[in-house]
């Protein structure tokens, strides 16, 4: 079982700036493939940048030279570094771990909101 708690969202104007944290309790957090996702009302979620458990990344087109996805094994905590930020990526950004132990566990976070005023 994990458990993921998100924090670093809130209002920036676009061209800022935001970080986001994702800290991880209750399971072995090196062994997780992480990823963050988005959903803006009315939409579905989307993957916005996946990590994998040996550093591998992967990035939406939207948000590609713009948001960098890391992570810190030691403080269970995977980051996303949001940069350039647009109106359009106003959304609810989702925390997931994923972990591989003859299916496939998925865990998310509660979500933290992103807004990006004009």
């Amino acid at each position: 079982q994990v458990q993921l708690v998100e924090s670093g969202g809130g209002l920036v104007q676009a061209g800022g700036s935001l970080q986001l944290s994702c800290a991880a309790s209750g399971s072995i957090f090196s062994t997780h493939h992480m990823g963050w996702y988005r959903q803006a009302p009315g939409k579905q979620r989307d993957l916005v940048a996946s990590i994998t458990t040996n550093g591998f990344t992967n990035y939406a087109d939207s948000v590609k030279g713009r948001f960098t996805i890391s992570r810190d094994n030691a403080k269970k905590t995977v980051y996303l570094q949001m940069n350039s930020l647009k109106p359009e990526d106003t959304a609810a950004y989702y925390c997931n771990a994923k972990f591989y132990a003859g299916t496939w566990y998925d865990y998310w976070g509660q979500g933290t909101q992103v807004t990006v005023s004009s």
